[in-house]
């Protein structure tokens, strides 16, 4: 029996693909979860694995092809009763996602609210720009009447549907439809990109296609950079005493042979951190006008490969000791570098830290990875006089920390207060407790 297999679904309302490499050809004889494509997602790249054993009888895709979930893949050849389809035979990758039911039931209910709305509408007098309307009170978030400003709808003259008349995008868009203003509002206007000149009538050029990771970096940060007003502050460390005795314990037998860098440590101080200050341990969500406070305490490290920027998490930092944190980092390095990182690893960040300290690099503004609120950058420790209060300058180790937050909900003073504990955290040598 000859089936042919898709592509299984990747989760997270990811739905296409490239395609890195074709591991099988046709001939080949595979065995159940045997990998037969590596492809790159927005987020990690993942080997997809054989639903069953059997023979490769035709491959489907090459390398550089963009593919869609659901999109045949390879054909196999089996021996059974033809219960390989694709339908049945497409595991998800690395996570379960919601039944298309389940999608279905919400599409149908927003449409029939809709349509209620519709009826509300039409059964109103024409809303006229008077006085009255103008001065009506108008309950909308940010995101909806920058909507209403974009399309030419006075959203003083829309009718909401929420809770104590609040006004939803949905209310904007079908005021719009029926007052005859605006016809296509499944999108709303973007920007228009700068448009680049001829560079090859000055010399010679070398183009280069986007990987889908920076495609998808250089699109988060751009967000990022327009919808969360950024802060940055610094301060340096004075981590001569903490480094003396990172050194002395870099041998220690709980690390199993991990590497003791300042890193784990950091992530340890940054976790307790934002333990004492929770408003860092948030998200905005603007349309329901609501801060979302996680109970859980987990920590990205930006890591720059050839791919582009990926930010691997590490879980439930709070109850790691330095020694388990340092092990599960380098874990992530070496999954880094073998392009092993599956979706998971880079799923449920609360808080971000990029550290260019060995690339030579001092202060610097780091830009808010969302939906988080808050990133540390991390600099080069260099030896620096400090002056010890009295008579002398002395030698000492000093650490740049550059904080950027979201001034939506974080205040200046409250910066202030995470990145002072912060400093103070690492210039105490008893904190670095392994165990």
């Amino acid at each position: 029996m000859v089936a042919n297999f898709a592509l299984p679904e990747l989760g997270e309302g990811i739905e296409e693909a490239d395609v890195l490499k074709v591991l099988v050809a046709p001939g080949d004889a595979i065995n159940t979860d045997d990998p037969i494509i590596e492809i790159e997602t927005e987020k990690a790249t993942v080997e997809v694995p054989a639903p069953h054993a059997g023979s490769i009888t035709e491959v489907l895709v090459a390398a550089g092809d963009t593919i869609k979930v659901g999109q045949d893949i390879v054909s196999i050849e089996t021996s059974g009763d033809g219960s390989t389809s694709t339908q049945t035979q497409s595991p998800p990758i690395q996570e379960e996602v919601a039944a298309p039911v389940a999608e279905v039931s919400q599409t149908t209910a927003r449409d029939n609210s809709l349509q209620n709305v519709a009826a509300e509408f039409s059964s109103l007098p024409e809303l006229k720009e008077d006085s009255n309307v103008n001065n009506r009170m108008v309950f909308a978030a940010p995101s909806v009447r920058k909507l209403a400003r974009e399309i030419g709808v006075n959203i003083r003259s829309v009718q909401g549907s929420g809770p104590a008349g609040r006004i939803s995008e949905e209310d904007v868009k079908l005021y719009s439809r029926v007052s005859g203003q605006q016809t296509n509002l499944v999108q709303q206007p973007t920007k228009s990109p700068i448009k680049l000149p001829n560079f090859s009538q000055w010399g010679d050029v070398t183009e280069e296609k986007m990987s889908r990771v920076r495609k998808t970096t250089s699109n988060n940060i751009a967000q990022s950079w327009e919808q969360s007003p950024h802060v940055t502050l610094f301060q340096k460390a004075n981590v001569t005493e903490l480094d003396a005795e990172r050194k002395k314990k870099k041998n220690d037998k709980s690390l199993a042979g991990a590497n003791l860098t300042m890193m784990p440590v950091l992530i340890k101080a940054t976790a307790l951190g934002i333990q004492e200050f929770p408003k860092f341990n948030t998200s905005i969500d603007i349309e329901k006008s609501i801060v979302i406070t996680k109970n859980y305490i987990n920590v990205g490290v930006a890591v720059d490969t050839e791919r582009g920027l990926l930010v691997p998490v590490i879980k439930d930092v709070i109850n790691k000791s330095i020694s388990e944190i340092a092990i599960e980092l380098a874990d992530i390095s070496v999954k880094s570098r073998d392009k092993k990182l599956s979706l998971d690893d880079m799923r449920g960040g609360n808080f971000t830290i990029s550290n260019l300290g060995g690339l030579g690099t001092s202060f610097f503004t780091p830009i808010i990875n969302p939906p988080e609120v808050a990133i540390l950058g991390v600099g080069r420790a260099i030896f620096e006089p400090l002056w010890n209060g009295k008579d002398a300058f002395n030698p000492a180790l000093m650490m740049p920390l550059s904080l950027s937050f979201d001034h939506r909900i974080i205040d200046g003073a409250d910066g202030a207060s995470l990145l002072s504990w912060l400093v103070k955290f690492l210039e105490d040598p008893k904190s670095l407790k392994l165990k």
